[in-house]
């Protein structure tokens, strides 16, 4: 079995608790900006003792009505600053979150209510009360429900005012680095979400040796602006891990308004999931083609993948030195404004980002460092970062965690990130956590002589071929999905003759594309499946992707969809990973159409 680790630069003592990093901060730097809030078209700073005050008085409400310590309180809303609080509170009075998706069905609802048997619920909107109350008999243990947009967080402060300060501290006393912190539902491809309890010292251990890699950009000079939802167990860490290193904190619920967000915020770093990195990309190809200016953006993505790769081989030569210099005056600017101006870094995770488009942001000066894990490892188990860097890769292994690769290709996984176990369910624990302590990924990757961990595919997708070849159906989606056209695809060939391809259209970039072609921008997808001015452009990005594998692996047929894949039908989980088995039921007939003779 090869094997790779890093020394621990930090480890968690048993009396530590999250709660302790807010302390900290209230007490030695009260005065300090630790948030900025969306209010009235602006950004209002907000100090550390004023976000304790808030958390303390939320504390006192929850307290005083009968949460106790140990007990699971629901958490379900989109990214935003009352989050943050009500994850602290809930702390603060000694219980545990349990956070579900703001787009959840009402069935994964009830689900998780009933299985954590949460004692209470925060919840965004009016919508989201009424669907628990509908379901308050399958979820017996279920209390009082209150609503963020009805003044939660007031209402739970004047409901505390009559709590002792000494209420709390004893609430606190109850915490340590093997108490619960939160049980997060694996959203799932397949099957009934599992409960992750995620332990205090597993968020400690988790940001005291991965924040320390990402120093440069998360600091008391940094600033970080979420938008990815707080549900997710990255988005949290990156939440608490701003708390620890200062880093100024800012929540933004709607990607829709996400560019003129950050272009008010400025952030210095970013969290987000490969798909927003391909569509600013996209989306500034599609804009540059709009305007004639197509072939000087081709240029310039070109050269910055160049100068990129010549950092790792001794660094570029003088032509290209002047070149990138060109373009970082012509074309590189606008991208990094993009971004909001003043971005240097960015987090990569969720799925795999690509070797080329990792190239192209370090290039045009926004590194964009891709790391690698799961809920059930607290977020990263590696990740690369400025000190050890290889695009491509996940990077090496966090300080203080063991990865391994088993002999049939699995990535294992130990330290002191791996979950506690699943909430009430010891058969799947043991299937997933083996008796040395490794956890069992269900992914498949390789660990290169320097340590750097490389994912090739998951485990139970691995398509058989009837020839007998496997291939991993992951490299292929994510170069097609590279493609400014390409929104979603699955590549099939399981049991079959050879490997094929199901493909659907970004709907933001097709209108700018057929106005390019000359084709009305309206025209609906089922009226271009056999056009052949598209079937060229798709024709290239397969071609494209299969550079990257054999000819037996390559895609030797595709059918372009019309309707795309999206959490709202039921396709992609809300981390946008794709449900295989939703979409070949739901797609069953065009597979078959792929292999009709």
């Amino acid at each position: 079995m090869r094997e790779f680790s890093v020394p621990a630069t930090t480890e968690v003592k048993p009396d530590e608790a999250l709660t302790d990093l807010l302390s900290t901060n209230v007490a030695d730097h009260g005065d300090q900006v630790g948030f900025r809030i969306q209010r009235d078209g602006g950004w209002e700073d907000v100090t550390y003792k004023e976000f304790g005050a808030q958390v303390t008085a939320v504390a006192k409400g929850l307290v005083a009505a009968g949460v106790n310590a140990g007990d699971r309180v629901a958490l379900q809303a989109k990214t935003r600053y009352e989050w943050t609080v009500l994850d602290f509170a809930i702390w603060t009075a000694g219980a545990v979150v349990v956070p579900v998706y703001e787009t959840s069905s009402a069935d994964q609802v009830t689900w998780i209510l009933a299985d954590s048997g949460a004692r209470a619920a925060i919840v965004e909107r009016d919508e989201h009360a009424s669907t628990m109350e509908a379901v308050r008999d399958q979820a017996p243990e279920l209390g009082p429900i209150w609503v963020m947009d009805d003044d939660a967080v007031g209402t739970l402060s004047a409901a505390g005012s009559g709590v002792a300060d000494s209420e709390l501290d004893e609430r606190r006393k109850t915490l340590g680095r093997d108490s619960v912190a939160t049980i997060i539902y694996t959203s799932g491809t397949t099957g009934r979400p599992k409960g992750c309890e995620l332990t205090h010292g597993n968020f400690l251990f988790e940001i005291g040796n991965g924040m320390s890699l990402l120093g440069s950009f998360l600091n008391r000079q940094g600033s970080l602006l979420l938008f990815i939802p707080l549900a997710h167990v990255l988005a949290r860490v990156l939440e608490v891990g701003a708390i620890k290193t200062r880093t100024i904190l800012g929540h933004t619920p709607d990607v829709k308004n996400l560019v003129e967000d950050l272009g008010a915020f400025k952030p210095t770093f970013v969290l987000a999931v490969p798909r927003v990195f391909e569509k600013v990309y996209n989306q500034a190809k599609a804009t540059a083609d709009a305007g004639g200016k197509g072939k000087i953006f081709d240029r310039a993505a070109q050269v910055a993948i160049e100068w990129s790769k010549a950092q790792d081989t001794g660094g570029p030569g003088l032509a290209l030195k002047a070149q990138h210099a060109l373009f970082d005056k012509l074309v590189y600017t606008r991208l990094r404004a993009a971004l909001g101006g003043h971005c240097i870094g960015a987090v990569s995770g969720g799925a795999p980002l690509g070797e080329r488009l990792g190239h192209f942001y370090r290039g045009i000066g926004v590194v964009v460092y891709e790391g690698y894990g799961l809920t059930e490892t607290t977020a990263a188990a590696a990740v690369n970062h400025e000190d050890a860097l290889k695009i491509g890769t996940v990077g090496r292994p966090l300080p203080g965690v063991e990865a391994a690769i088993a002999d049939d290709g699995e990535v294992l996984i130990r330290g002191g990130i791996v979950m506690r176990g699943y909430w009430k369910n010891e058969e799947a624990t043991r299937e997933s956590i083996d008796a040395e302590g490794w956890f069992h990924s269900g992914d498949i990757g390789e660990l290169d002589d320097d340590g750097f961990l490389r994912i090739t595919g998951r485990k139970k997708e691995i398509l058989v071929t009837a020839g007998g070849k496997n291939v991993a159906p992951a490299v292929l989606e994510d170069r097609l999905r590279a493609h400014a056209l390409v929104s979603q695809t699955i590549v099939v060939g399981d049991q079959r003759p050879f490997i094929g391809a199901l493909i659907t259209l970004d709907e933001e970039a097709l209108p700018g594309w057929l106005e390019s072609r000359g084709k009305p921008s309206d025209t609906p997808v089922e009226k271009l499946r056999e056009d052949p001015d598209l079937k060229a452009e798709i024709d290239s990005a397969v071609a494209d992707a299969n550079k990257a594998v054999s000819h037996a692996e390559a895609i030797k047929k595709y059918r372009i969809l019309d309707t795309d894949f999206t959490e709202e039908n039921g396709m992609l989980t809300p981390s946008l990973k794709l449900k295989r088995g939703v979409v070949l039921k739901e797609f069953g007939d065009e597979v078959e159409a792929l292999y009709a003779r």
